[in-house]
């Protein structure tokens, strides 16, 4: 409280007393002037959009991918579908994507894909649950099959992590009973792939083998996979008639081969003084042979028989007349004795002859013969013929100047090379390789200084003040909004007024206070107009002339600080 501005004299009761008038911060507010009130108004409005476009920023990163890589239309009907819902969403820059808020994305999707969002370019089996109208033809019914299979196959490449979109056309010919030779069904597979983004060889073959396991009769053969740009991913023939996984095995030999020979002539030469090729010719035909040899027994071994055979036959048939024709020979045969000892006589026809009986003997034997049986494949892939090229720099030397220059090496040293290069890759004169060294100065450029990347221009850098540039513009224009504006006005608002400006009040009988009390306070205007100021010194002369004499006169004698 600030002493009472009315003093009354030793031993006597004084009875009116100046007490200052209380001010609330709300008058005090309002009794700004009206320019300090708008720019009071104008901060406390920047600070609460820049609270408010900082709480929307911190809540962008909460945004999660409802659906990506969608069309045109089935982007309309799912942001309809998202306003009808009131959900608030985002487009992705330059992606095709809807995002929504993050803790309901799995709800979002779940509702919308009951509803049958997005709807898709093609459908799947699901367009034959729908009623077929009557009357529908057989060839309508196969082309919705058709159409069926071929959006389920787009729905199921479309799940690879590099495949952005797809396209399936099949071709299925009609069954016919009447031809005997069937037209076989065949398959075209377009791909768009995410940028950056590439397939192997072995994703492109499941691709293929997914596609002909689809359709029925359907060979890997007949299927075709290319992308975007147009170029076909799965070539059946290549370059002299190689297909893909034939030129890559060329390209491994061939590698392999170079690598060693860099690997052995480095050393000696240095890294950049060497450059080496090799192209090799590879024997990818398939050939088996069957032979079969039979060879006698060799040395003095004894044959082994295999089957032997002996057959005899005697046929004791009439005898046939013998002697000289005559009565003689027309006698009956004298009958045969045999003699008790010595040698059987032979049977004598009539006249003398010997009668003898018809028969037949046969022996047969055989032997086994050495017999050798040998099938030959060829090997797959084998190397038919190398050619390998290697070119070395010249010699660089240092004088006793610390000039340097080149020379050219020797030809003892050049076929020293050859001979390494020629052991490298496996040299075989047999099947006609070719290695040639040749020994030439290299044609070097002068390499630029390439100097560092200032800090300043760093990507990560960039990238972080991209990231805070708007949170440290919205923080200095709420600096700004504080410091210019609100503070000031508040500074002006809640300060106390100095001592001897305060508006006092009278308590008692202005009468009362007398004439020789000292000065008294003058009331302090306020700030907001200044005919307060005079208005409050007129009443206070009409109320108490005494004190405002005594304070003029306080003035004049300079005795105004008592």
């Amino acid at each position: 409280m600030d002493p009472v501005a009315n003093t009354a004299k030793p031993g006597a009761t004084p009875s009116a007393v100046l007490v200052p008038a209380p001010r609330s911060a709300l008058s005090r507010l309002t009794a700004l002037p009206p320019a300090t009130r708008l720019r009071l108004g104008l901060g406390v409005a920047a600070l609460v959009a820049v609270l408010v476009a900082l709480a929307l920023s911190a809540r962008q990163g909460d945004y999660r991918v409802l659906f990506a890589n969608l069309s045109e239309k089935d982007g309309g009907l799912v942001i309809e579908r998202l306003q009808q819902m009131q959900v608030p969403y985002r487009f992705g820059d330059g992606s095709g994507a809807i995002l929504v808020p993050a803790d309901r994305v799995y709800e979002l999707r779940m509702k919308l894909t009951s509803a049958g969002l997005p709807k898709g370019g093609a459908g799947g089996y699901e367009t034959l649950d729908q009623s077929s109208p009557f009357g529908v033809t057989a060839r309508r019914e196969s082309m919705n099959l058709q159409r069926a299979r071929e959006g389920e196959l787009i729905r199921t490449i479309t799940t690879l992590d590099s495949v952005a979109d797809a396209r399936v056309h099949l071709a299925i010919p009609n069954a016919n009973g009447f031809f005997r030779q069937q037209e076989k069904p065949s398959a075209s597979v377009v791909l768009t792939l995410h940028p950056g983004h590439a397939l192997d060889r072995a994703q492109i073959a499941g691709i293929v083998h997914l596609v002909s396991r689809s359709v029925p009769e359907l060979s890997p053969g007949d299927v075709s996979v290319i992308d975007q740009s147009g170029s076909l991913l799965n070539p059946s023939e290549s370059v002299a008639g190689l297909d893909a996984m034939q030129l890559e095995y060329r390209r491994q030999v061939e590698s392999a081969h170079a690598q060693r020979v860099l690997a052995l002539i480095e050393p000696v030469v240095g890294r950049d003084n060497l450059r080496a090729t090799v192209s090799a010719e590879i024997d990818f035909s398939q050939v088996e042979s069957t032979a079969e040899e039979f060879k006698p027994n060799q040395g003095g071994a004894p044959a082994t028989v295999r089957a032997l055979r002996t057959e005899e036959s005697l046929d004791p048939g009439a005898s046939l007349p013998a002697g000289v024709p005559g009565a003689a020979t027309n006698q009956p045969a004298v009958p045969a004795n045999a003699p008790l000892q010595g040698a059987a006589t032979p049977l004598q026809a009539a006249g003398g002859a010997t009668s003898a009986a018809g028969g037949r003997r046969e022996a047969e034997t055989r032997f086994e013969v050495d017999r050798t049986v040998r099938v030959t494949r060829a090997a797959t892939g084998s190397v038919r013929r190398l050619d390998a090229a290697v070119v070395v720099n010249h010699r660089t030397t240092v004088d006793a100047r610390g000039k340097r220059s080149t020379v050219a090496l020797t030809p003892e040293e050049v076929d020293k090379l050859t001979a390494l290069v020629r052991q490298a890759i496996g040299f075989d004169a047999a099947r006609g390789d070719t290695v040639q060294v040749i020994n030439v100065p290299f044609h070097s450029e002068p390499v630029p200084d390439i100097e560092p990347t200032p800090l300043w221009q760093q990507p990560w850098l960039l990238d972080l003040l991209r990231g805070a540039a708007a949170p440290v513009a919205l923080t200095l224009v709420a600096l700004l909004a504080l410091l210019g504006f609100v503070r000031p006005a508040l500074k002006a608002a809640l300060a106390p007024p100095p001592p001897g400006s305060r508006v006092d009040t009278v308590v008692g009988d202005p009468q009362a206070l007398p004439a020789s009390t000292g000065p008294v306070a003058i009331p302090a205007p306020a700030q907001s107009d200044a005919q307060l100021r005079v208005q409050a010194a007129r009443d206070l002369a009409r109320q108490n002339p005494a004190a405002v004499a005594g304070i003029m006169r306080g003035w004049v004698s300079g005795n105004a600080a008592a």
